[in-house]
């Protein structure tokens, strides 16, 4: 018999409690702060149709390469979703009488067959916020905004870069550049800052661009310096089309919902692109500064078109999001933490010759929403003591005869080693009390 390797798939990986409590926290940070917002949750299946996610609406076909495939025994072409945004626009044309602007976020994990890296999975969790419905640039500069919010309640220092389609269409048409291949143009733009100018030129040179526009493209896009304003008039100054003054002006006005956006941070960055091919005006991306990770932490933009196209109709249905990646914001904060925190558990209750008794204590805890475990290996206290300081169990509570009978329990402090005998009303009070300062820490 052969044995089995004990391996995970590739680009896959297990999170023992240790670093799945820390991700919940993270993830509770997040829908928190998406609720805060006037975001309400959407679930929405793992397994969509192949034509949904292949659609020339959808994710468009760089995105396509690393889609998972599968065929179900109906012989129905199914794929894993890649994101959470076009199982939402599928979403919304199956509900046309949903009420606008519709706010919903998501977290879920999304699937994609593409390069691995220690911060490039391919099965991660994405954490989303969209709002379909709505215009204007006060929609975008919500996600923004929330951005900042999140990224201040994980002490996480950002950059937010900001950019916009119809600028970049807009530039490819200035400099002569024919239109059927502006999606592909667009694509090498967004490798700007990950590869050599030889090997954009190059790319540029197999997509149409001509030396001269290549050219022009790399000064346009590199020479724009100064503030935010600054570089915005510049622009204006240098492109003509009536594309890339559109593009010039939304960025303009969002950042009149956003005061102060130098001083905090956001730039317009006129070579950001963002890969997929559903965005059509606003494109951004949060960068963390001085840490671990150096790939976008968070990114979205504006797609106004994907969900009337999905439904073959005039009708408008203009949508902005941002998504969070949960599994590098975990790498950010993992690297911060002293000390691991192995178990939700916080008091660990030891029967000596009192189950029963035990077991009615630990139910009592609990009804005060108190995490409670208790012994279940018919341990002996020291044993018990050894357990609960591998796990960092906070508390321990000793349940023996002598102590039922004077209803004064004793609950040992793990960290300090103090001892106090209590009614178990006030060891409910002690704990919660241990709480409050470990929050304030």
């Amino acid at each position: 018999m052969t044995k089995l390797t004990l391996l995970n798939a590739k680009g896959t990986r297990d999170f023992p409690p240790e670093e799945q409590i820390l991700r919940n926290k993270i993830q509770n940070i997040l829908i928190e702060t998406f609720e805060l917002y006037g975001f309400s949750p959407l679930e929405t299946p793992v397994l969509e149709r192949f034509d949904i996610l292949s659609s020339k609406y959808a994710g468009g076909a760089e995105i396509l390469k690393e889609t998972f495939k599968l065929t179900d025994q109906g012989r129905r072409e199914l794929a894993l979703r890649y994101d959470l945004t076009v199982p939402l626009c599928r979403f919304i044309g199956m509900n046309p009488s949903i009420k606008f602007p519709f706010k919903r976020y998501q977290t879920g994990t999304v699937y994609r067959d593409g390069p691995v890296a220690s911060d490039r999975l391919r099965v991660f969790t994405q954490c989303d916020v969209d709002i379909v419905g709505a215009k204007s640039m006060a929609a975008d500069a919500e996600c923004i905004k929330l951005a900042e919010s999140i990224f201040k309640k994980l002490n996480i220092n950002v950059t937010i870069e900001i950019n916009n389609r119809k600028f970049l269409d807009g530039l490819l048409e200035d400099i002569g550049i024919p239109e059927e291949n502006w999606v592909d143009i667009i694509l090498i733009i967004d490798k700007m800052k990950k590869i050599e100018q030889k090997q954009l030129e190059e790319e540029l040179k197999q997509k149409g661009s001509t030396k001269e526009q290549t050219a022009k493209l790399f000064k346009l896009l590199k020479e724009a310096k100064g503030t935010n304003e600054e570089k915005i008039k510049s622009m204006k100054k240098q492109l003509k089309s009536k594309r890339s003054q559109e593009g010039l002006d939304e960025i303009e006005n969002l950042f009149k919902y956003i005061p102060h956006a130098d001083k905090r941070n956001i730039r317009f960055t006129p070579t950001l692109a963002r890969g997929l091919a559903y965005y059509t005006g606003t494109v951004y991306e949060a960068l963390a500064t001085d840490e671990a990770v150096h790939s976008s932490i968070a990114s979205g933009g504006r797609y106004d078109k994907m969900i009337s196209q999905f439904l073959g109709t005039k009708l408008e249905y203009p949508a902005v999001g941002i998504s969070f990646g949960l599994d590098r914001l975990y790498i950010i904060i993992e690297a911060r933490e002293k000390q691991r925190v192995k178990t939700v558990t916080e008091v660990l209750v030891i029967p000596i010759n009192a189950e029963n008794e035990a077991g009615e204590i630990a139910a009592s805890l609990r009804q005060q929403e108190i995490r409670t475990e208790t012994d279940i290996m018919g341990r002996g206290p020291s044993k018990n003591l050894q357990y609960a300081d591998s796990l960092k169990i906070p508390f321990v509570l000793f349940v023996g005869e002598e102590e039922v009978k004077a209803k004064k329990y004793k609950l040992k402090h793990m960290k300090t080693g103090k001892e106090i005998s209590e009614t178990v009303e006030k060891i409910v009070e002690k704990i919660k009390e241990s709480r409050i300062i470990l929050s304030q820490t």
